[in-house]
């Protein structure tokens, strides 16, 4: 009863998360009016790399560490060590912010007003959120799903509505809107989880519910007790050792970021398209790719044993993960081909709509196109990874990371050269190349793995002849119908523009159900069917 709780309380959680998620999609496109590229990449890259980069290097070791043990501990300990995070950010904060100062290029004034502020206030920011840490870490630990999603919300909110009102009242703020706003979403968010705890504890919940803190003054730290009993010193190593690891992940999964910051490959108008076009591109990832990803793991780690050859394997369950590979690989390389080929003839006129012209003019439609294209790779490389991923064995699975590891180098440094040649395209060209390696390593895998049996599931990744004619007209059709009918030419022309779109996407649509047959009826018994069950 308590597991199902928690997983309905999850699904609700990503409801409201997508909820949000629209809303603030909204606010910003309609911020995005009144602001210039040159602010956006200020704050979408440089300050918010400041952030991200305070707050990841002081926390994210001491998450991993005080998570991976039970839920019954000796939390006065923990919280202890939790609260180093609070100095630790103080340290990171004042370094990071004497190199974003006085190390990196500083934006012209008159174009981006009040930059020391900025930093001044994004690097404060990240010491706020800190010092909510031990009671995330409480609340994580024992599955307050909802109070995360609530408080996430309610400042992601808070920050945009602040935002709107004072880009529209007080435009020539600068970046003193985007100080305010970071200061707010921080504030809110620590305020959420100390009103929760403050009325949690001591409740006739928390007593039910055991909790092993029983006072608010034991979220403080104990500084009276005796050096060898402050912090749990078996965590406190543990964290050490996560220090290490996370400070390479740091680089890694901000790479792009710290070319265009510190290596200056781009200046900081480009700098802000690019962000934008980024985050626009990964909705689709994020909201369509990622649950069937996540879910299909879940079903062929379950159907067949991980590091047994497909011969020890039950062959009708054999038969059954070969088939919905082969029927999953088609279905996200459709999608993957639909978003690629009208995604480059309606790149234009979604950012114009979006964004306005500051968007749709100069690079950021051929940033969009790229994308479009580069979605595709996203999207064979979820399912064949993830097929991938529940089938390697451990030796396997620490090779394939040290793999990423020289992968994730290259890919710095191609990004670095590319972006020198094309433009900020160069970091999309760059993604394409590193997501085009994962899916030969991945695709490699799955061949040898069904090499001794009769079943064939890479061939999903081969549409019908009609369907690829079908994609080829569309694409012809519309990348015209672009030529003569957007995007200056008044809304009757784009209208007409539209219309084209939407009967050669039509078209496509029929010729895949009379083709894929066999894709139609999977979708309809794997989605379909579990969407109507949901509703009623």
């Amino acid at each position: 009863h308590g597991k199902n709780k928690v997983v309905g309380e999850m699904a609700q959680g990503r409801r409201f998360h997508v909820l949000f998620r629209v809303l603030t999609f909204g606010l910003n496109a309609f911020t995005l009016r009144y602001l210039s590229r040159e602010l956006i990449g200020v704050v979408n890259v440089r300050l918010t790399l400041l952030y991200s980069t305070v707050v990841f290097l002081a926390r994210e070791a001491f998450r991993r560490a005080c998570l991976s043990g039970s839920a019954k501990r000796n939390w006065t300990k923990t919280i202890n060590l939790l609260w180093l995070t609070v100095p630790l950010g103080v340290f990171w904060s004042l370094i990071l912010g004497l190199v974003w100062l006085h190390l990196l290029e500083v934006p012209d004034p008159s174009v981006v007003p009040h930059y020391q502020a900025g930093v001044l206030a994004f690097g404060l920011s990240a010491i706020i959120e800190l010092l909510g840490e031990p009671l995330w870490v409480l609340a994580q630990a024992h599955l307050f799903v909802r109070l995360k999603v609530i408080a996430e919300s309610l400042s992601v909110v808070s920050k945009c509505i602040l935002t709107v009102t004072l880009v529209i009242l007080y435009p020539q703020w600068g970046l003193y809107i985007f100080s305010l706003a970071q200061l707010l979403y921080v504030s809110v968010l620590v305020m959420c989880y100390v009103i929760y705890f403050v009325m949690f504890l001591g409740s006739p919940e928390a007593t039910k519910k055991s909790f092993p803190v029983s006072r608010v003054k034991a979220l403080l730290p104990s500084f009276f007790s005796f050096l060898q009993t402050f912090v749990n010193w078996r965590e406190a190593r543990l964290t050490w050792s996560f220090f290490k690891q996370s400070f390479l992940k740091q680089i890694l999964t901000e790479g792009e970021r710290y070319v265009m910051t510190f290596l200056n490959v781009l200046n900081f108008g480009d700098q802000g398209v690019y962000d934008i076009v980024n985050n626009l591109g990964s909705l689709v990832a994020r909201f369509i790719f990622l649950p069937i990803e996540e879910s299909f793991y879940v079903f062929f780690a379950k159907v067949l044993e991980r590091g047994k050859t497909v011969k020890d394997q039950k062959q009708d369950d054999v038969a059954m993960a070969a088939n919905v590979l082969e029927l999953l690989l088609k279905l996200v390389l459709l999608i993957g081909l639909t978003i690629t080929v009208f995604g480059y003839a309606y790149s234009q006129l979604a950012l114009d709509i979006y964004g306005g012209s500051m968007l749709s003019s100069g690079t950021g439609p051929d940033l969009l196109r790229c994308y479009s294209l580069y979605v595709l790779f996203l999207a064979v490389n979820g399912v064949t990874e993830c097929f991938t991923f529940a089938l390697m064995c451990k030796e396997e699975v620490d090779r394939y990371n040290f793999v990423m590891l020289a992968l994730s180098f290259i890919f710095l440094c191609i990004s670095y050269f590319l972006t020198h040649w094309y433009g900020s395209v160069g970091f999309i060209l760059a993604n394409c190349f590193n997501m085009g390696i994962r899916i030969a390593h991945s695709t490699h895998y799955i061949h040898h793995y069904f090499r001794e049996s009769s079943h064939r599931p890479l061939a999903g990744l081969l549409p019908s002849p009609a369907l690829l004619l079908a994609y080829t007209l569309s694409a012809g059709l519309t990348a015209g119908s672009e030529v003569w009918f957007c995007c200056d030419k008044g809304w009757m022309a784009r209208l007409i523009h539209i219309s084209t779109g939407a009967l050669c996407l039509a078209a496509t649509l029929v010729t895949m159900f009379c083709t894929e047959t066999k894709l139609v009826h999977f979708v309809r018994s794997q989605f379909l069917s579990r969407y109507l069950k949901k509703g009623t």
